[in-house]
């Protein structure tokens, strides 16, 4: 089987490092990947020699000269399957051009946007199957009018190997620039407004003076940081908040949180939510999205409405006040991850469709 993968983000975050775990894997079992990425993506040097790399112009959603491209592409290499794996109309686009090319085409939907039932209705049809990384994306896609024929979950993975080892506390402290006694809560998400860091540091306001030794670590870089920097010294919280940026050794520290906090608004499932749980983390999430699929409520972690600045100030004190809970919720998390979210049952699930969709298109068949 010969594949071809597109990816349009240039940043080796959650989506772009699940791409990089399905063609790793699809390799290992003998698949042929081609991966079609922008120019200058991290993905192509993450993924060393298990896919064929070409980097293309790949410029969003009004870059109509992407179907072109990648259509020529198309047919030099003759895929017996094309595999959208982001937006930034790579998603379109590339519908577009395996249409054009005659050969039929997958996407993996990856969040949890509503879109508008016009756009679903012609958009949606380009596509011989969707592959939603979460059943709360399923259900927003068939909410939307699309065929539960043509969906099906495959949720996201983790390779959890190197969240397992211990972190040494002190260490970790040295690291980020933390007093030795600080309790420590984490969040790892993009600097975007659907994350949510803007309730966090509220619920910091409201925590701050019970919990003297609190800290907050902010792993990631976005468009937002410079206006939650300002937040963050308008506010007083200068001497709390450390902003780490993007950490390629997350795995190295990631343990050393006693919480994780992500209340985003939306969210398709959270990889940094399954990282953290690897880690034996206990988490405080929103109920949005995939992520009551990634935190089980009152076991690895809490779920809190979106937007509750007082549930999240709640839940952060409840783990806050009991290290035995934080203890059993990290530890629940980490046996779950081993158990549910293997990238073999991810692999494995991705190859399914594959196979249902070319047999689809064996000579004969009648679609």
């Amino acid at each position: 089987m010969r594949v071809l993968h597109v990816e349009a983000g240039k940043h080796y975050y959650g989506g772009a490092r699940q791409v990089a775990y399905i063609i790793e894997g699809l390799a290992k079992r003998g698949v042929e990947n081609i991966l079609a990425c922008a120019e200058q993506a991290e993905v192509a040097a993450a993924i060393g020699r298990s896919a064929e790399i070409h980097q293309l112009p790949m410029h969003g959603d009004l870059d109509a000269g992407m179907a072109l491209r990648l259509a020529r592409l198309i047919r030099s290499l003759k895929p017996d399957l094309v595999h959208l794996h982001s937006r930034r109309g790579a998603d379109l686009w590339g519908a577009v051009a395996a249409r054009m090319a005659g050969v039929p085409c997958i996407l993996s939907r990856r969040v949890d946007n509503p879109e508008a039932r016009w756009l679903v209705a012609l958009k949606y049809r380009l596509y011989d199957h969707v592959i939603t990384i979460s059943e709360g994306i399923r259900e927003v896609l068939l909410e939307e009018g699309v065929t539960p024929q043509k969906v099906s979950c495959v949720r996201s993975a983790v390779d959890a190997t190197p969240y397992l080892n211990a972190v040494d506390p002190a260490a970790f402290r040295q690291e980020f620039g933390l007093p030795g006694n600080a309790m420590v809560i984490g969040m790892v998400a993009q600097l975007i407004q659907r994350k949510g860091h803007r309730y966090l540091l509220e619920a910091v306001q409201a925590l701050r003076h019970d919990y003297p030794d609190l800290r907050i670590v902010l792993f990631g870089q976005g468009p937002l940081l410079g206006e939650l920097e300002n937040a963050v010294a308008v506010s007083g919280l200068s001497d709390i908040v450390r902003f780490a940026g993007f950490r390629k050794d997350l795995p190295a520290w990631l343990g050393g949180l006693d919480i994780l906090a992500h209340p985003a608004d939306m969210e398709g499932l959270g990889v940094s939510l399954l990282q953290a749980s690897a880690a034996a983390v206990p988490i405080v999430a929103s109920r949005a999205g995939g992520m009551p699929e990634a935190v089980l409520d009152g076991v690895t972690g809490l779920i809190i409405p979106p937007g509750d600045v007082a549930a999240l100030t709640s839940a952060l004190r409840r783990l806050l006040d009991d290290p035995g809970l934080r203890r059993r919720m990290g530890e629940a998390g980490r046996a779950r991850i081993l158990n549910e979210f293997s990238i073999d049952a991810m692999i494995a699930g991705n190859l399914s469709v594959y196979h249902a969709v070319l047999a689809q298109h064996a000579p004969g068949v009648r679609r």
